[in-house]
């Protein structure tokens, strides 16, 4: 029996294509099988810009070329994309173990998003195995609540918060609004800390979070690595994550390893006052509030999928399908499809399973997908397919013709003949084509 993949939560604050956070890659890459891991980048985020051909060129040449895992695409810029684009993006995210998305913009992603099945896919791989690691612009989106960076940065909207995924709360109970390039600096003059809000704006924001929600802070070319199987949180890269309440924090530096209760703990802490917290600057050392104590799991934590019902006819029919594909059985991988078809009917009246209906639907189409992916060989036109193997036969016919090898000549030619390939010998060469079934094959 296989080992289960294990499920993992990364949050990068920046540097997500960058040579100082491949290290960062290639270590959650390599837990989750062995090489080449199947890969997404999620293009959604900088879906709208001009230049998302070259951003995806850019990230996949990053993968197979810096990190040493190749990456695919799964499309989906628009939410009004037609059936078939949306279909092909979700089923490339179910089938990856590493599911990847960074720059861009995360109001753009959360309106797209919205009423597609992209973010219960994402949550469906934190609940069942795999990685999904969310950078810049998509980590913003991670937590309870989002920045809009875009609209306060640049077009000056008054500091306000937007619905997040709730990612992080779903797969571990912790209630936060996540902020990554915390430790910016690009402002120069001007404090741009807090993904472009600086301290005022942070703390006008601050005030809006929920009572029992925290600021969790990724610093640039930093990751906040999340074992959900093992409950366990660990900071690499240059800088730390930052646990904020109000303006008093407390960093957790790189080469941090603690539970992930602990993060909860430290909020926990600092909101009623017991933590030795910075102030505003919110700089304090290692351990912080958490003081390295581990709680019991949270009850938010994310659940199994059930192993009867829906969900286990759906796992039947799933399996049945990747056993044909296997054996390249067309037909038995459609007669699964079916199966899975009237599984989902017989089960669609029954409001007990409707948690589980959206994700059997989404495993029906993504098996369309594969199955149209199959069938893309057989589409090919069959002259294409046998082009290269006729047209040698053609040219050694011409040269045995110009030998007067008549024999060798014949021979070619009734043999191509035998195998449905009709030759014609014109004033300007020698023209085949595929016999029509029926027609008369003879000539020249």
């Amino acid at each position: 029996m296989s080992a289960r993949t294990p499920r993992i939560l990364a949050v990068m604050g920046s540097g997500e294509t960058a040579p100082t956070m491949s290290r960062v890659h290639r270590s959650i890459l390599e837990r989750l099988g062995p090489t080449p891991v199947p890969a997404v980048l999620l293009d959604t985020p900088y879906g709208f810009q001009e230049n998302a051909d070259d951003i995806s060129g850019r990230t996949m040449d990053y993968f197979r070329e810096t990190v040493g895992n190749p990456i695919g695409v799964a499309s989906l810029r628009t939410a009004d994309a037609d059936a078939l684009t949306r279909a092909t993006a979700a089923a490339r995210i179910r089938e990856a173990r590493y599911v990847f998305a960074g720059p861009g913009s995360p109001s753009y992603a959360l309106r797209q998003w919205t009423g597609t099945e992209i973010p219960r896919l994402m949550a469906e791989k934190l609940a069942t195995g795999g990685a999904v690691v969310l950078a810049s612009a998509a980590a913003l989106t991670t937590g309870i609540v989002t920045i809009p960076v875009y609209e306060i940065y640049k077009v000056g909207d008054d500091p306000s918060w937007l619905p997040g995924l709730d990612l992080l709360a779903a797969a571990t109970g912790l209630r936060a609004a996540v902020v990554p390039h915390y430790d910016n600096n690009e402002g120069g003059t001007h404090d741009t800390r807090f993904c472009y809000m600086g301290q005022r704006r942070l703390v006008a924001l601050e005030r809006e979070l929920p009572d029992d929600a925290f600021v969790l802070g990724v610093d640039s070319h930093t990751a906040l690595i999340l074992d959900l199987d093992e409950r366990t949180a660990t900071v690499a890269g240059a800088g730390g994550a930052t646990v904020r309440v109000q303006g008093r924090s407390v960093v957790f530096p790189s080469g941090s390893a603690m539970p992930i209760d602990d993060l909860g703990v430290a909020a926990r802490r600092l909101r009623s006052g017991s933590a030795t917290g910075d102030a505003e600057e919110g700089r304090t050392g290692a351990g912080g509030a958490a003081g390295g104590q581990a709680s019991a799991p949270t009850e938010g934590a994310a659940a199994r999928p059930e192993e009867g019902g829906l969900a286990a006819g759906v796992a039947r029919e799933e399996r049945a399908f990747d056993e044909a594909v296997a054996r390249r059985d067309v037909p038995a991988a459609v007669a699964a499809i079916l199966a899975l078809e009237e599984t989902i009917v017989a089960w669609s009246r029954d409001t007990g399973d409707a948690g589980d209906f959206g994700h059997a639907r989404s495993v029906l189409r993504s098996l369309v997908v594969r199955l149209g992916d199959l069938a893309v060989g057989g589409a090919r036109d069959p002259r294409e397919a046998v082009a290269p193997f006729v047209d040698a036969l053609v040219a050694l016919r011409l040269r045995a013709r110009d030998a007067k090898d008549w024999a060798t000549s014949d021979a070619i030619r009734d043999g191509l003949v035998a195998a449905g390939i009709e030759v014609r010998d014109t004033r300007d060469g020698t023209e085949w084509d595929l016999a029509v079934a029926g027609g008369d094959q003879s000539g020249a």
